[in-house]
């Protein structure tokens, strides 16, 4: 097997540097403690799969095989972040400024990190794993590919999931996508004009006699 294959959820989360550091400060047994009883997650459940399906914009975080760290923004319609299996994540690569900064790190070091935020509901998921490029499998790419969303997808990316975790709301600020702000607000301004044509028909009418 390999050290990859070998290595616990909590190890992948936790290197030996940042167990020495949780036992200095103090945290480190109530980390071991999770890891002894029932360990970190390491599979898509219903939770997980229900904020990618939300997810409109991600975060790819990969490095070079001496360690150089580059994070890359993704994003696409809901769903363009899609689950394969219960370990298994994927998403067509669009064509963007062809840095390629992302490929060439994967090539030579598959170790990648996703990193989503959702700031309506002020939740965050951290998910480790592997990641490789796909170039040539254009029925993989095809499926991949959001109908109607206007991007040209170049390749694709399969992610998997080594383990992945949530934190808690503290220190999130809570945002809203303008789209959704805008389908608010037009809900709130076609109620708005119901009740004033309500109000106005009302007004019209005869009072009745005393």
């Amino acid at each position: 097997m390999t050290q990859t294959a070998t290595r616990t959820s909590a190890d992948v989360m936790f290197s030996p540097a940042v167990k020495a550091i949780q036992a200095r400060k103090g945290s480190r047994e109530s980390y071991a403690r999770v890891a002894e009883t029932r360990g970190f997650r390491r599979e898509v459940d219903a939770d997980l799969a229900d904020r990618l399906a939300e997810a409109t914009s991600f975060y790819l975080a990969t490095a070079s095989a001496d360690g150089q760290p580059y994070i890359q923004h993704r994003g696409g319609p809901k769903g363009f972040l899609k689950v394969l299996d219960s370990r298994t994540l994927a998403f067509a690569d669009f064509s963007g400024n062809r840095q390629y900064i992302t490929q060439g790190n994967l090539s030579e070091n598959p170790r990648a990190y996703i990193f989503l935020m959702d700031y309506a509901h002020r939740r965050r998921v951290k998910i480790w794993g592997t990641a490789r490029v796909v170039e040539d499998d254009a029925a993989l790419t095809e499926s991949l590919m959001p109908a109607g969303y206007r991007a040209r997808p170049e390749q694709v990316i399969l992610f998997t999931i080594e383990a992945w975790d949530t934190n808690c709301p503290q220190h999130i600020p809570q945002k809203f996508d303008a789209a959704d702000v805008a389908e608010a607000i037009a809900v709130r301004d076609t109620r708005i004009a119901e009740l004033e044509a309500e109000l106005a028909r009302l007004k019209g009418e005869p009072r009745p006699a005393v």
